[in-house]
């Protein structure tokens, strides 16, 4: 059974004591790939090393997060983030897009910051990964303002409506799912019944939101089956099956990096 995380932080402090352990885990547990997103020019250096450390298994994104677009630095930030990207190749940009749960004062400076990243993303010819935390109108609406097909990706952690799903999947993303899809009072698994696995990827955003029976716990990437095997409730299939189907998926989004790995 080989499957893939689209999306774990799996190089921030909460893994200190047992990064190492938690990957031969999530290798164990049939997790082939792990992609990381980033967050800062402060996370850079730890999510090189992790890469380094697993090369062609563990793989590095470069973008600022939006929780990260500060009035005061984040053109600064923006600068060093395009220095890696022209510097080597990345799997894609991410983890950009809009946080209006946390602070809305910053809207129009992470509205700027992440459109000044999908024009790298267009650039360079890499899809987006996009966290869109009360924001998924907003960033629907920015997305098709470019009207270029050429920008794809994934909505990180998406938790939206029918109508939000029909939008997205319009414009040529995929919708990553984790750990809420098994959450009691969830209501991904009846959005989701509606569309076909063909538009999914698993993903954890470890250490954060972790699938039931860990709810409450750190999340980790050893953990995508039990999401897998919640989607294979709601599609009738095998946790092989939606771990093939989704890992099919993954890989013709990562397209340059998961080929050469």
């Amino acid at each position: 059974m080989a499957f893939i995380d689209t999306h774990a932080h799996l190089y921030l402090e909460q893994f200190d004591d047992d990064r190492h352990e938690m990957i031969e885990r999530t290798f164990q547990a049939g997790v082939e790939k792990v992609y990381l997103p980033n967050i800062d020019t402060q996370s850079i250096e730890g999510m090189h090393a992790l890469e380094a450390t697993y090369p062609g298994n563990v793989i590095a994104m470069m973008g600022l997060h939006p929780c990260s677009v500060k009035p005061e630095d984040y053109k600064i930030q923006l600068k060093t983030i395009k220095g890696h990207l022209d510097r080597r190749h990345y799997c894609a940009i991410g983890e950009i897009g809009m946080d209006l749960y946390w602070d809305k004062t910053t809207q129009s400076f992470q509205e700027e910051a992440f459109l000044t990243q999908c024009e790298w993303a267009i650039e360079k010819d890499i899809p987006i990964i996009i966290h869109s935390r009360d924001a998924i109108d907003e960033l629907i609406a920015l997305i098709a303002d470019f009207d270029n097909p050429t920008l794809t990706g994934i909505f990180h952690c998406f938790s939206g409506s029918e109508s939000q799903a029909d939008k997205i999947l319009d414009l040529g993303f995929s919708l990553g799912i984790g750990g809420p899809v098994t959450y009691k009072k969830s209501t991904l698994p009846d959005v989701l019944s509606h569309y076909s696995p063909q538009h999914l990827v698993l993903e954890t955003d470890a250490p954060y939101l972790p699938p039931v029976p860990h709810r409450g716990k750190r999340n980790e990437s050893s953990y995508i089956p039990l999401v897998a095997q919640k989607l294979a409730q709601i599609y009738d299939m095998t946790p092989e099956e939606i771990g093939f189907i989704t890992s099919q998926n993954a890989m013709s989004i990562f397209k340059d990096q998961t080929q050469e790995s």
